[in-house]
């Protein structure tokens, strides 16, 4: 039997609207979150969206995260596209070996069971 442990989220960020402040500088909103700047842009690894209720949504893997991260949030043929309301916190697993990246993948999928993720389902 292999043994699996699953990451531990590098970064972790949570719906929030900028409060309109004069003296901070607007930072620029996707679905509610404002901050996008925290998941390193050249790094891979494993994303996670969870709603309020702390129920995972929908797992993800990239190689560069940011980017892959905001497709999600903006794109129209993005697998969670008619759920981004739900989306309230972002969990970000930094993973570079891309073998690494699809087992957890597919691992998390199956044993969090992972609510809009349809490929590599076997706990059905």
């Amino acid at each position: 039997m292999i043994k699996i442990d699953i990451p531990k989220a590098d970064i972790s960020i949570t719906e929030r609207i900028q409060s309109r402040n004069d003296n901070e500088p607007v930072i620029k909103s996707i679905e509610g979150f404002i901050d996008l700047h925290e998941i390193p842009r050249d790094k891979g690894g494993i994303i996670l969206f969870y709603n309020k209720n702390d129920e995972l949504l929908f797992v993800g893997k990239a190689r560069k995260l940011r980017q892959r991260v905001k497709k999600h949030l903006e794109d129209t043929v993005s697998p969670i596209k008619n759920h981004r309301n739900e989306v309230y916190k972002i969990d970000v697993c930094v993973i570079e070996d891309p073998m690494e990246r699809d087992i957890y993948e597919t691992y998390i999928i199956n044993k969090l069971q992972a609510k809009y993720n349809v490929d590599k389902v076997y706990y059905k």
